[in-house]
């Protein structure tokens, strides 16, 4: 997989491309609008990891024209800002996912595996783990051919945890992707927990399909 990063403070843009090689990804830089904005449009990438607030093109315009030209490309928007509006923006342009710096390196890898898996299977919207079949246009699940109803919250975070499969996701991971700006750090934990609680109640959880990981957060794993 082959991903763009964009990123005027180099120091930053170096430790996210070796934190990407570290996991067998390859990593490309651009410390300018103008560079980034040539590079996304000329050369064939798998994502682009993009920084709002940039020296030329703005992470905005760079967004914006790559989908005016019709590059389809998923899109993860890093930025310093906590303005609703400036994630709000970035969504509407077509991103598909933001992530507020300073961030954690277990949860940028959590959203980049997000939206690989995502892309990979957006050929095909229905995804088959043990006996659950999920799909995610539709956002419905069955299980062995049975109707599942789950909450919308429930479903984000089965499928963040399908996207993540085989692969630990941190309790505050799941709150970000889920609960976004209306996060509360003093209620997450418990949130979550119930969460996954009610969402395994649900699905008849016997195989152990999500796993707890003590002191981390859980994992979606298929022994089968």
């Amino acid at each position: 997989m082959r991903i763009l990063i964009v990123e005027d403070e180099e120091s930053l843009a170096i430790r996210i491309q070796k934190i990407l090689q570290s996991e067998k990804y390859t990593a490309d830089i651009a410390l300018d609008g103008d560079e980034g904005l040539e590079q996304a449009l000329v050369e064939p990438y798998d994502l682009v990891i993009l920084d709002v607030m940039l020296p030329g093109v703005s992470g905005f315009d760079i967004l914006k024209a790559l989908r005016d030209e019709g590059i389809t490309v998923p899109v993860l928007m890093l930025t310093a800002k906590t303005r609703v509006e400036d994630k709000v923006t970035g969504l509407d342009l077509g991103a598909d996912d933001y992530l507020t710096k300073p961030f954690a390196v277990p949860e940028l890898l959590a959203r980049v595996r997000s939206l690989l898996r995502r892309m990979s299977d957006a050929r095909s919207t229905v995804i088959n783990v043990s006996n659950l079949q999920i799909d995610t246009a539709t956002r419905q699940v069955k299980k062995e051919g049975k109707d599942i109803n789950l909450t919308s919250k429930e479903f984000a975070i089965l499928e963040f945890l399908l996207y993540n499969q085989n692969h630990v996701v941190s309790r505050m991971s799941i709150a970000e992707h889920i609960w976004g700006d209306n996060l509360d750090l003093f209620t997450m934990t418990n949130f979550v927990d119930v969460h996954i609680k009610n969402l395994r109640k649900k699905i008849g959880d016997d195989r152990e399909l999500i796993k707890t990981i003590r002191g981390v957060g859980y994992m979606l794993k298929d022994d089968q």
